[in-house]
């Protein structure tokens, strides 16, 4: 009994200390951004992130959320959410950093023998209302960055179905729910959702991700949801992996 005890204690705490990760982020604005390196560039490229750009991150304001490498190495990518205090500081703030004297001669000192990036993606986000209300769960072997994108009109209807069904639904199957964002897109377009979903391993993170698309609650959910058309057009999904640095595992 006590060592059961002790087990349950362990493992309210663990959710505690990670919810609190989540709980703790100050900022209000994000960035996911994906960097593709040159060949042969990746090792260098996480060395520098890990030895300066992320210190210089924090000290000029700039929140470093999560750092991942895809699971399929060969998209030679880095992914990383940073995060802001609004949109407006977002612009001022990476003028500072590249005008910042650490981060000249890191840069300068990384690039001896050759550029390390040779292509960056940026999206821009906001935490979606009413998705990050439970606390983050504790470290996940494997991510899915899972990004939706949905028929026009139904970006509410899919942030609905999440909110009552999908969530618990993840859970049940022992899937781990991380941040959810919606995108700010450029004149006034509909956003996308954007979120993290997590499990051990991709082996069992596949087979709790089937057990969910035949839960009989889910594909109840998901027609009563659907009466008046198709919400998802398509998804984008890809498995990440923490880089050891990562503030969220």
């Amino acid at each position: 009994m006590k060592k059961l005890f002790t087990v349950i204690l362990l493992a309210f705490l663990s959710v505690q200390v990670f919810g609190q990760q989540l709980q703790n982020i100050k900022s209000n604005y994000f960035e996911l951004r994906v960097y593709t390196a040159h060949e042969g560039k990746m090792p260098d490229l996480i060395k520098r992130f890990q030895n300066h750009t992320m210190k210089i991150f924090e000290r000029l304001g700039m929140e470093n959320i999560a750092y991942f490498l895809p699971v399929d190495e060969s998209e030679n990518k880095l992914y990383y959410i940073i995060g802001y205090p609004d949109a407006k500081s977002r612009d001022l703030l990476w003028q500072k950093f590249s005008a910042d004297e650490e981060w000249q001669a890191a840069y300068q000192e990384s690039i001896k023998d050759g550029i390390l990036v040779k292509d960056i993606q940026e999206t821009f986000m906001v935490l979606a209302p009413g998705l990050n209300e439970g606390p983050l769960p504790a470290p996940s072997g494997i991510f899915q960055l899972r990004i939706y994108h949905c028929f026009d009109g139904k970006i509410s209807d899919i942030q609905s179905r999440f909110r009552n069904h999908t969530q618990a639904l993840f859970e049940k199957q022992g899937l781990k729910n991380y941040p959810y964002f919606l995108t700010v897109e450029k004149g006034g377009n509909q956003p996308k959702l954007v979120y993290l979903l997590g499990h051990s391993n991709q082996a069992t993170y596949e087979k709790s991700f089937a057990d969910f698309a035949k839960d009989p609650a889910w594909i109840k959910a998901k027609e009563a949801s659907e009466k008046n058309g198709k919400i998802v057009e398509r998804v984008d999904a890809v498995f990440l992996k923490t880089l050891p640095f990562s503030p969220m595992k």
